[in-house]
């Protein structure tokens, strides 16, 4: 049987690592349906390889509509396997500077595209009678927020518990749903943000950032990717609300001054 996926925000860094790597386990007939705001960010699907195994939709993943013909367009290729949300707004904001309506549309702006894609893929799961898999891109920041950072915090964290109430209530119909929380990340916002500083100031970061990672340094999209591509697969088929922390360690690490050099 074909297997087909949507990824949203599949434009570029973890949801274009997702996408790739799920191209090569739909097989000659299966699809995936990347959902895109930005149409310059498809242009990696021009002329890709897979041919028609990859499907672009440009549009608001948060709009219902879109997100509908995505489904449609991955439907008409195959089963809907597995759905990934990965799309999200980076803006920071602050209680003391911002109103509350600026606040409440930067949570609703990360949040809606979860439950709306969330909403759509459980819906064609039931119908079809076939059960599927959803992971949700959440964050380190979920759990260990960062100043200046209030609605992206909020928003992960609901979309945590976003995916704990959905994994309850249709783990009975065969829908797996879980989610990832990457620490930092090398993509291209990542990248345009070191290029903005100076040489100088640009080391700085990149020392503090390996610091904060007991790994030494922040992720590649496509560790991320993979561990998505997993939840997504039958390996994974007894992991069920779970939020898997792709952070090298990041989330753990307990920088104290009572802390010491191993000695290694």
């Amino acid at each position: 049987m074909s297997r087909s996926y949507v990824v949203t925000g599949g434009g570029r860094g973890i949801g274009r690592a997702v996408a790739e790597r799920l191209l090569g386990a739909v097989g000659r007939t299966g699809r995936v349906v990347v959902i895109e705001l930005d149409p310059a960010a498809l242009a990696w699907t021009d002329g890709h390889p897979s041919g028609a195994r990859v499907t672009a939709v440009i549009g608001d993943a948060a709009d219902e509509a879109v997100v509908e013909r995505a489904a449609d367009a991955a439907q008409e290729a195959g089963a809907l396997t597995g759905w990934v949300n990965n799309a999200a707004v980076f803006r920071d904001a602050s209680v003391h500077s911002d109103s509350t309506r600026v606040l409440l549309d930067l949570v609703t702006a990360n949040l809606t595209p979860a439950v709306t894609g969330c909403a759509t893929a459980i819906r064609r799961f039931l119908a079809a009678g076939t059960g599927g898999a959803i992971v949700n891109v959440s964050s380190h920041q979920a759990r260990r927020a960062v100043p200046g950072c209030t609605p992206y915090v909020t928003a992960k964290a609901a979309i945590e518990g976003l995916t704990r109430a959905l994994a309850v209530e249709y783990g009975p119909y065969g829908v797996r749903v879980n989610a990832v929380a990457p620490g930092s990340v090398r993509t291209e916002r990542y990248d345009e943000f070191l290029d903005r500083r100076n040489p100088h100031d640009a080391a700085r970061i990149e020392r503090e950032m390996g610091l904060l990672h007991p790994l030494g340094r922040v992720a590649r999209s496509e560790e991320v990717a993979a561990a998505i591509v997993h939840l997504l697969s039958e390996e994974a088929s007894f992991v069920n609300g779970a939020t898997l922390p792709v952070d090298g360690g990041r989330s753990i690490l307990a920088r104290d001054p009572e802390s010491h050099d191993a000695g290694l």
